[in-house]
């Protein structure tokens, strides 16, 4: 047995990362036993606009979700925390708009999340749409549909192989109700995820294990920017490291005072801004700072102290999953040097429970 099949079979949180892209494909799998049913959802009820929710990690899947959504369908989409449609209805809803509620929760029992639908529907009677990995559970009672990714369950508090998988799901359904011609070519994203894992893990542990990286800043835009707040939150729950996500070009406005030469700037690089994006990474690397940049293509070199390139051909609507095994995996290792179990992540639960209000 190899050294990294021994530290996988001691952890539930590297399994479940190492072990990611078989969910993966069970979620396309998902999406597309569902194809009737999502387009008859999707056609029949004439929404004027998309709400995509969570709390959470799932907060930040949905940032991911909502864009991709609109870039697809062409209807106004937007992510808000469930604490927010819950408490907020009146800052979220528009008067007069009929929209679908897309939840998404890797329990289905998340309080704020359950409280929130269970509100909309009182406001707005058309049916609810869910991502999660349970069944069930309230979230599913409460919804028309549920795409459910039963492969993604885990045993770890932090989500990693859920989050991954109910992405998929979710740019598989995206895909298909957009009649995008790019849902034949992500089932190659299981085999590119274990080319990828193979390919990078001994990077993401030497990163993850070098002590001199005291700050980690993870830079995303347009559909990254979700993403890049999964990992950051993924640094900060396993290893309690100074870490910080940012829209790459907000982070000229005051973040980058705090780069120095024990900083590690994570670029998640798009191809639409890659010019932009690539003159953000020198200018940090003038500043002191490493970088670590993952993209579809090889970047310039002195825009890299580190890279990781998928060379998976799909475009950027189809290919998002691709950045979250190796930044998972930096947070591991940081975890591991740092002395915390990344299993049982300091102060939380797997599922958040809220009192009764009074």
């Amino acid at each position: 047995m190899s050294r990294i099949e021994n530290e996988a079979f001691a952890s539930h949180t590297l399994n479940e990362i190492l072990t990611q892209p078989a969910a993966w494909q069970a979620a396309l799998e998902q999406v597309n036993l569902n194809q009737a049913a999502l387009r008859e959802l999707w056609s029949a009820n004439n929404f004027t606009d998309i709400i995509v929710t969570g709390c959470g990690s799932t907060y930040y899947l949905s940032l991911a979700v909502a864009p991709l959504l609109q870039q697809q369908l062409g209807k106004p989409a937007r992510a808000v925390p469930a604490s927010e449609l819950l408490l907020y209805p009146e800052t979220i809803i528009a008067p007069g708009s009929n929209p679908l509620l897309l939840t998404i929760s890797r329990s289905g029992r998340t309080t704020e999340t359950v409280r929130a639908t269970r509100s909309f529907k009182t406001k707005r009677p058309g049916p609810v749409l869910n991502i999660g990995c349970y069944p069930g559970t309230e979230l599913v009672a409460e919804s028309a549909l549920a795409l459910l990714v039963t492969e993604g369950q885990e045993e770890s508090v932090v989500q990693t192989r859920s989050f991954s998988a109910m992405l998929v799901a979710a740019q598989a359904a995206a895909a298909l109700l957009g009649g995008d011609a790019q849902l034949e070519n992500m089932q190659k994203l299981p085999a590119l995820g274990e080319t990828l894992i193979a390919a990078q893990h001994d990077l993401a542990r030497q990163l993850g294990q070098d002590n001199k990286f005291q700050r980690f800043y993870f830079l995303g835009s347009g559909l990254q920017y979700g993403l890049a707040s999964e990992a950051n939150l993924k640094m900060k729950e396993m290893s309690l490291s100074n870490s910080e996500a940012f829209h790459f070009m907000e982070f000229r406005h005051g973040p980058m005072s705090m780069v120095n030469d024990n900083t590690l700037v994570v670029g998640l690089l798009s191809e639409t801004t890659r010019s932009y994006e690539l003159a953000v990474l020198r200018e940090m690397r003038k500043l002191g700072g490493k970088t670590l940049v993952l993209a579809d293509q090889s970047v310039p070199a002195d825009a890299a102290d580190y890279q990781v390139n998928f060379n998976s051909g799909l475009p950027e609507t189809a290919r998002g999953v691709l950045y979250l095994p190796v930044l998972q995996l930096l947070g591991y290792y940081r975890a591991i040097a740092n002395n915390q179990n990344p299993d049982q992540p300091h102060n939380l639960t797997t599922v958040i429970f809220l009192e009764p209000a009074s």
